[in-house]
């Protein structure tokens, strides 16, 4: 027996000298868990922590009925939108939330809610701080040990947030609108094209003089959109070209466009030209 304890003792002080680099690993209780969906254009991810079952009554027992739950183990979960969303049919703002829910036997309340530091010290959940509330109704699923999130029927448009631990799920549907992002990105990508140009046909005239490369880049500008800027640009190369008349007719255009425009930035220098090029050739 004296010979065992030694043998018990010089290991556990064998252990307390190890070098941090070298401390004993074990797996995790609740081992951290991360799921990722894009849809549409919008990322959705979720960061949680995962308990298992371990042969221990879950609902009603080891997560009690009808109290908030941080909906996995250790800190709460954690559910974060790259672009607003709707989330059970309610609109959420683009960022990062806690998912925190109520269960009971037959209706889920899931919230989302601004307090990232929930359940860790003094900070504990205040309704105040939700930016939805959203019920869900439990539905029996095959035995799963580990507490899992999922994303499941997933198209361009929308997709499912799944909560699946031992024989239940809940499900909560999140919509994107993906056609309004796209469209705003096909805009963004015009106007950066267009002004690009425009910008290019003016560094042109202005640096190197070539006057007729400058013109197809202020005529592939036009070619996307036409605005005050780039009629101006294309109207200030042709009068260095020495084509006033023609010049005139682009600068009146962007004078008649500017005036519709608060950032029309060049507009003292439009109404000369306009005044200036009056009647020459």
């Amino acid at each position: 027996m004296k010979k065992l304890l030694g043998c018990v003792v010089a290991v556990v002080v064998a252990l307390t000298a190890l070098p941090a680099s070298a401390q004993l690993e074990l797996p995790a209780p609740s081992p951290s868990a991360k799921v990722m969906q894009e849809v549409g254009l919008t990322e959705i991810s979720v960061d949680y922590s995962s308990p298992a079952v371990k042969g221990r009554k879950i609902w009603g027992g080891l997560v009690p009925y009808d109290q908030v739950w941080r909906t996995g183990a250790n800190l709460a979960t954690k559910i974060t939108f790259s672009r607003d969303v709707t989330f059970g049919g309610k609109p959420v703002p683009a960022g990062t939330y806690s998912i925190v829910t109520v269960p009971t036997q037959k209706e889920w309340t899931v919230a989302l809610n601004k307090e990232l530091g929930l359940f860790s010290g003094s900070k504990q959940y205040d309704t105040k701080d939700d930016v939805v509330r959203v019920t869900a109704t439990p539905t029996e699923i095959p035995n799963r040990e580990r507490l899992t999130f999922l994303f499941s029927n997933t198209t361009d448009d929308q997709t499912s947030l799944d909560i699946e631990w031992e024989k239940l799920r809940v499900s909560v549907p999140i919509t994107v609108d993906t056609a309004a992002h796209a469209q705003a990105n096909i805009q963004s990508t015009v106007n950066g094209t267009w002004r690009s140009l425009a910008n290019a046909a003016r560094y042109v005239a202005d640096t190197s003089k070539d006057y007729p490369t400058a013109l197809k880049y202020a005529d592939n500008s036009l070619a996307i959109q036409s605005h005050w800027y780039n009629n101006w640009i294309k109207a200030d190369i042709l009068a260095r070209s020495g084509k006033i008349a023609d010049a005139r007719k682009f600068a009146q255009t962007a004078w008649d466009l500017g005036q519709k425009d608060p950032n029309f930035f060049f507009k003292d220098q439009v109404a000369k030209a306009l005044q200036d090029w009056k009647g020459k050739k």
